[in-house]
């Protein structure tokens, strides 16, 4: 896969990414339209990217096509994210397409991600993961450690 930092006009696939890490189970849960209706959602994409904010597109070396990707959002308080920590821990979304999982490149979105917020200046990043999802792992072996609960979800937390 191409890594690449992701700008305002990946935003379609953003969305089509949000929607992959809402539906991680594989059935489909949400639709797009579903999820963009649902502010609680759709914020992690709506007015992407504002200032601080960054992300990074994995891409099929053949084709160019995007199959996954990394972004992080500043909500502030009264509009908080799932992993909301603070107003100024940027919140992490990962989403990569099915036919790629298990390949590497949620790994690679992430060690990138991570690299970005220390550019960024950023000490810390926070994200939520729902119960079962095998991504915990992933998020555990880079460092992030719970630190709140939110329904069937952890809150989790890296110090960079």
């Amino acid at each position: 896969m191409h890594l690449r930092t992701a700008t305002e006009e990946d935003l379609p696939f953003l969305t089509d990414a949000l929607l992959l890490a809402y539906d991680w189970t594989g059935a489909e849960r949400f639709s797009r339209e579903e999820l963009l209706a649902d502010p609680n959602a759709a914020h992690y994409v709506v007015g992407w990217p504002a200032p601080g904010e960054f992300g990074v597109l994995a891409e099929d070396p053949a084709t160019g096509v995007p199959v996954g990707a990394a972004w992080a959002r500043l909500l502030p308080a009264d509009d908080p994210g799932y992993g909301y920590v603070a107003p100024d821990v940027p919140e992490l979304t990962l989403g990569v397409v099915p036919d790629w999982r298990g390949r590497g490149v949620g790994k690679a979105l992430l060690d990138a991600l991570l690299a970005a917020a220390v550019e960024h200046g950023h000490r810390r990043i926070s994200l939520s993961v729902e119960d079962g999802n095998r991504a915990v792992e992933l998020y555990r072996s880079r460092g992030f450690t719970p630190v709140g609960r939110v329904g069937g979800a952890d809150t989790m937390l890296r110090e960079l």
